[in-house]
């Protein structure tokens, strides 16, 4: 199997990297990658990763039979449609299928018809709409952009001066903009991918990200600075709860919709004293918790996503998975998330042990020497019998590299790792 994946991250390197380990995967291609992926697959530069034509034409030539993009923007903006035109194979929704996560509004449109539970949210679309929501559903205030803004299109406060502000930004985008104002969900976040080919309908493990800048979840909405995985704290049955009473019936919907979904559908989860709510959904594989779910999986990557694009996910084995525990640490430039600062040489990868794996995202390399090329530069993925292991390791790797001005969270993982993570109680769903 020939495959060509999309996107250029920590996500698409972790892809790439259990891709690589597949015996079934002979040939890997990246557009653009980054020096990281580089290591694995053949680099191809691409004019834009929403240059669908491009991307195609690139497939084609390469004679590649799988196509694996990574970023919700190119699926936003149809690159999966121009794949499958040319008649190859494409892991990822239509355009009109990443409508899910293109436009959140849609996305509630469609939940409320497969009778999805998930929060109770008023779609604006003027300032004065906004402040109605807000005082309506009260504090804290969940505002929320209603389109694609990087994971950082959200800002949840018990200031209303700063929703208020939050929601003007949103609305200032342009004509018809809006935003999604919801009642805040309390209890812990889960993030389940569930892998589909528009009919049937595959759990992968689920992971907690860490969205907040800084320890103690405080500073801004970031893209997302670690992620760890298994949950030992999750409920029991709580992935068949998800797959019944969410992911299988969106799926079904949007297929009867005349716009089946083929991908990723990424299920954000809040486990509330209400019972399972949906946050939101994705398009794609999720960073940073694709890093911590692959480093876990031990089926073959490639054959299971080619199931998925061609339509036989029922034909497949069961899913192996390791009883290791893995967390992930991203590693950030300095000023991210508001400014990230970019040109920094990165020193030390090659004093990283074999006990952790570092998977690029923002690098680049120059005159000869990698430097950082974004705002979430590196993300260090370690697994290990338990979570304190893990953590161990990855911290261990964190504190081996130099990178001027970065910063990273000190806390990933480790409510979990000492026990302190603890569920709501669970009234009437």
């Amino acid at each position: 199997m020939k495959v060509l994946v999309v996107g250029s991250g920590a996500r698409e390197h972790a892809l790439v990297h259990a891709l690589a380990a597949d015996p079934e995967v002979e040939e890997l291609h990246a557009a653009p990658g980054n020096p990281g992926i580089g290591a694995q697959a053949t680099r191809h530069e691409v004019s834009s990763l929403t240059a669908g034509s491009e991307i195609a034409r690139l497939a084609e030539s390469l004679g590649v039979d799988l196509v694996v993009i990574g970023p919700e923007a190119p699926l936003v903006e149809g690159v999966a449609d121009a794949v499958r035109q040319r008649g190859i194979a494409c892991f990822g929704p239509s355009a009109a299928a990443a409508r899910l996560e293109g436009s959140k509004s849609f996305a509630k449109e469609v939940m409320a018809a497969a009778g999805v539970p998930t929060a109770l949210a008023h779609v604006c679309t003027s300032p004065d709409e906004v402040a109605d929501a807000l005082d309506a559903l009260g504090a804290p205030y969940v505002v929320k952009d209603d389109g694609l803004a990087a994971g950082k299109g959200v800002v949840v406060t018990g200031n209303r001066m700063t929703a208020l502000a939050h929601a003007a930004h949103c609305l200032n985008r342009g004509p018809g903009a809006t935003v999604v104002v919801e009642e805040f969900l309390d209890g812990p976040e889960v993030s389940l991918f569930c892998v589909t080919d528009g009919h049937t309908v595959l759990p992968l493990a689920p992971a907690q990200d860490f969205k907040r800048a800084l320890d103690g979840d405080q500073g801004p909405n970031t893209g997302g600075m670690g992620a760890y995985s298994p949950l030992d704290w999750a409920p029991p049955g709580l992935v068949e709860e998800v797959l019944t009473r969410v992911a299988q019936p969106t799926v079904d919907e949007m297929r009867h919709r005349g716009t089946p979904f083929v991908g990723i559908l990424y299920v954000g989860l809040a486990l509330t004293s209400r019972g399972t709510r949906v946050v939101e959904f994705n398009a794609r594989f999720g960073d940073p918790e694709t890093q911590v779910v692959l480093a876990r999986l031990e089926s073959p990557l490639g054959g299971l996503l080619m199931a998925a694009a061609t339509g036989r996910l029922d034909e497949l084995a069961p899913l192996r998975w390791s009883h290791d525990y893995a967390v992930t640490v991203v590693v950030a430039a300095k000023g991210y998330p508001e400014g990230p600062h970019k040109g920094d040489p990165i020193e030390g990868l090659d004093e990283v042990g074999a006990d952790a794996a570092v998977l690029h995202a923002g690098t680049t390399a120059a005159t000869g020497q990698l430097v950082s090329a974004g705002g979430r530069v590196l993300s260090v993925v370690a697994r290990g019998a338990d979570l304190g292991q893990a953590r161990e390791r990855a911290y261990a790797a964190v504190g081996r590299i130099r990178l001027r001005g970065s910063h990273h969270r000190t806390d990933i993982a480790l409510a979990a790792a000492q026990g302190r993570i603890q569920l709501p109680g669970v009234g009437a769903p």
